[in-house]
């Protein structure tokens, strides 16, 4: 049975290619101008913004470093069926449905100035995109104007549409390619310039690296979770960091100025709040940077001031309190991973890090501002979603090996993990085998307050089904709960368990 007609399909078929059209003329403006210009990003990252909380945790529970282009995909399938539809409705109600396509791009548009770090004329690739595919909309279905339906059915002549739609396919594809090239272009030069820079040695080393495998993460592995759907690339250039809110002596200082304070060397254990229990949300390497509180101290905190707020140059906000800056540990301005500069996706040129707080309330990336402020008086963009303001991490311990419902030889089974209490250290590693009593498990050295702990344990495993829990116990005594509570609004809890087969 046929459900569509061929003028219907052809309608449908007018409409999609409209879209494209129009979204290959924005991307191109959107290459030239500023990527977060472009109106799919500025859409993907409202929709990001106005999404509830749970869904947000399950998307990044359930797809990891894949939420953002399957967010993209879902988009892009939205976009094919609503042009779709404007193609159909333009057979008999031609002005309606250009309109329709050109508020389309209004509306996009809006979204995109309304981003916290929008500029004026970040506005018009969606605006273009409007106005395009108003005007091939027209084209593609009758003389633009023309009254009636009869001016508005698709061109009888078959091979006249088709020669037409591939002409905007075609043009489409071209121009589309040309923005692509100008983003590859544009991407090599940032990181050529990022590969340029020679990072100064450290004032402070960090001293001997911890040979023990598995200790330090490999960058290329280390965990991301941020909202950005692009990443921005900022020119170093012209990269700028301003001081301001309550202080005295408002600063702003340039990448060189930053780097001629004098850089320390740290080992430091990074986790985000979103981590389930036994998660892979955490990752440890060393990181090169600039301490902050000289700076904050230099700049003069003012009185009432309880919150460094850090600003993205894509607009985010993040909130630490000031007390977790000024109280000795390493907070730092962070300039390198495990010897060379920040990659983009982790804050290049510079991201803020405070060990012993969750990411979203301490490590801002592509970080542009610092302004001291009062809890008071701003909620950042996670508190204001419900998130704690103060997010101290949680003690936390994984099992890493054997993995969860490994077959496993009966006998002697090694045992290993890690475990972590930024700020406070781990004092012991407990291990359970089913019912039986808690055993305490080998501490390996190289470990210390800001850093994740490894662990290990030989297991004599009986053949048959076994079930492994572990817990750990930080520098004050406090054993982590047992009690499973998840990511919202301030750290998952729990004791990480999982079942064997020893065979």
């Amino acid at each position: 049975m046929r459900i569509l007609n061929p003028g219907t399909t052809r309608s449908a078929a007018a409409g999609v290619l409209a879209a494209a059209a129009g979204s290959a003329a924005a991307e191109l403006c959107a290459a030239l101008l500023r990527p977060e210009s472009s109106p799919l990003i500025g859409i993907g990252s409202t929709v990001i913004d106005a999404t509830p909380t749970p869904a947000k945790e399950y998307a990044v529970r359930t797809f990891g470093a894949y939420d953002k282009p399957l967010l993209l995909i879902a988009m892009a399938a939205v976009l094919v069926l609503l042009a779709g539809g404007l193609g159909m409705v333009a057979r008999r109600r031609p002005r309606s449905a250009q309109a329709a396509a050109a508020a389309l791009g209004v509306l996009a548009a809006a979204a995109v100035v309304s981003r916290p770090a929008a500029a004026p004329l970040d506005a018009v690739p969606s605006l273009l995109a409007g106005a395009v595919a108003a005007v091939v909309l027209g084209l593609l279905t009758g003389p633009l104007g023309a009254p009636g339906p009869a001016a508005a059915t698709v061109p009888a002549d078959r091979r006249r549409f088709l020669l037409a739609a591939g002409a905007v396919a075609g043009s489409s594809l071209a121009v589309g390619g040309v923005a692509a090239t100008i983003r590859v272009l544009t991407s090599g030069s940032a990181e050529r310039a990022r590969e340029a820079i020679t990072l100064p040695p450290p004032v402070q080393p960090a001293g001997p690296r911890n040979t023990t495998p598995g200790f330090y993460t490999p960058v290329t592995d280390f965990y991301r979770v941020d909202t950005a759907l692009t990443l921005p690339r900022v020119d170093v250039r012209q990269w700028r960091l301003r001081i301001h809110g309550m202080v005295d002596r408002p600063l702003t200082l340039d990448f060189e100025q930053l780097l001629a304070r004098g850089l320390i060397e740290r080992d430091i254990t990074l986790n985000c709040v979103s981590n389930e229990v036994g998660g892979p949300y955490i990752g440890t390497t060393r990181w090169l940077g600039v301490p902050l509180a000289p700076l904050l101290r230099q700049a003069g905190v003012g009185p009432g001031a309880d919150q460094v707020v850090a600003r993205s140059a894509d607009g985010m906000t993040l909130g630490t309190p000031v007390e977790t800056v000024l109280d000795g540990r390493d907070a730092m301005l962070a300039v390198g991973m495990d010897g060379r500069p920040l990659p983009p996706e982790h804050g290049f040129p510079v991201r803020m890090l405070t060990p012993g707080v969750y990411g979203y309330a301490g490590s801002c990336k592509w970080i542009t501002e610092l302004e001291l402020a009062r809890f008071a008086d701003f909620d950042p963009y996670w508190v204001r979603r419900g998130w704690a303001r103060h997010a101290p991490v949680r003690t936390a311990s994984r099992i890493d090996r054997p993995a969860p419902f490994a077959e496993v030889a009966a006998g002697t089974v090694a045992v290993a993990g890690v475990a972590w209490a930024q700020g406070r250290g781990i004092r012991a590693v407990e291990l359970q085998v089913d019912d039986g009593p808690w055993q305490q498990v080998e501490l390996l050295p190289g470990g210390g307050a800001d850093t994740w702990v490894q662990w290990r344990y030989r297991w004599q495993a009986a053949p048959g089904g076994h079930r492994l829990r572990v817990r750990a116990t930080d520098g004050t005594g406090r054993t982590q709960p047992e009690r499973r509570a998840t990511p919202f609004p301030d750290g998952a809890t729990g004791w990480h368990t999982l079942a064997v087969t020893a065979t």
